[in-house]
């Protein structure tokens, strides 16, 4: 009887496995003038604009968006000062409440900021990656929706691990 339903349910079971990968295909920024690719991880994510940053939102901006910047500091500076200077700025935003710091790895290292604030009498959070590479910080600065940005997690940590600079 166990071999009956290890046979029916071994099937169902890869084939589960295979839509699911199927359905978790991922495509590649890769822009001829700009130093840097990831991989996008939702057809939702539209490139919406390259200069002076990179940005992209997920639907609307409200729901998800996503601005890259660099910044420059010595590698013995230690990212918790990065994020200390990127801090200050934030802390005039309305509602700010500062979050957790948490350490960061993928194609490059780093840490996670996350905070809260309020725009438009609208419960917001942000959750900035700063990643180095050398020199040189990349911050990954996604804002939304609390709620939103909640749930497109998982999307912001594939950003944020497949992110590289290219050679």
């Amino acid at each position: 009887m166990k071999s009956i339903a290890l046979t029916l349910h071994l099937p169902l079971f890869l084939l589960s496995v295979f839509a699911a990968t199927a359905f978790a295909q991922t495509r590649t920024f890769s822009e001829s003038d700009v130093e840097f690719t990831f991989e996008i991880p939702d057809a939702r994510w539209k490139l919406v604009g390259k200069t002076p940053y990179v940005n992209l939102v997920y639907n609307t901006a409200r729901e998800g968006e996503l601005e890259i910047r660099k910044t420059t500091a010595p590698a013995s500076k230690p990212i918790s000062e990065v994020i200390r200077d990127e801090e200050q700025k934030l802390q005039f935003m309305p509602g700010y409440i500062a979050g957790k710091e948490e350490n960061f790895s993928g194609k490059l290292r780093g840490a996670i900021f996350n905070f809260e604030f309020v725009r438009a009498g609208r419960n917001m959070s942000g959750r900035f990656y700063f990643l180095r590479s050398d020199d040189t910080v990349y911050i990954l600065r996604f804002t939304g929706y609390a709620d939103s940005l909640r749930s497109l997690r998982v999307q912001t940590d594939i950003i944020a691990r497949t992110f590289q600079v290219k050679k």
